[in-house]
């Protein structure tokens, strides 16, 4: 039973990994892909206005339950730390989502930071295929240094020394 159990165990974990690699685009080391961010109204932010800049991009949707906890870690810690440093910047795009829905979410969570639309998934799509929230952090070069997907406190204060440290 023991060995059964063991096998199943293997399998399931090798499952989980490759799902988890085969949707993964960018990567640690990749070069941040260019992408163009649409609001409803057609203003645009380029990924070429943060050339020199640390970015952080994260993706999220208001369903997603870890979502809602990463959202809560970057109000209560990152956003408070970082939101004045003119070397950094913070992008929380919503998959799927309209400015309209996402304003609606920010009035009722309360946070401060902006959330971007991702309708159709148009830059979430040049990152990866599925799972979120996925965060990507990329330095000054504009290279991948941190990619994640999930939310853990850990992961969360990895990212947080990865910030200061690309911020030098």
């Amino acid at each position: 039973m023991k060995k059964i159990t063991f096998t199943g165990l293997f399998i399931c974990l090798t499952f989980l990994c490759v799902a988890q690699e085969e949707s993964d685009i960018v990567k640690v080391g990749d070069v941040m892909p260019a992408f163009v961010i649409v609001s409803d109204n057609g203003t645009e932010l380029k990924s070429s206005s943060l050339q020199g800049k640390v970015v952080l991009l994260t993706f999220f949707a208001t369903w997603c339950p870890p979502c809602q906890k990463e959202l809560a870690a970057i109000q209560e810690t990152l956003w408070p730390k970082y939101k004045d440093n003119a070397d950094f910047r913070l992008l929380v795009a919503g998959r799927e989502h309209s400015d309209a829905e996402l304003a609606a979410y920010n009035e009722k969570k309360g946070f401060d930071f902006p959330l971007y639309p991702d309708k159709g998934r148009a830059v979430y799509g040049k990152f990866a295929k599925s799972l979120i929230p996925r965060v990507y952090l990329a330095g000054k070069d504009g290279k991948v240094i941190l990619a994640s997907t999930g939310f853990n406190e850990n992961e969360f204060a990895e990212l947080m020394i990865c910030i200061e440290n690309a911020l030098k």
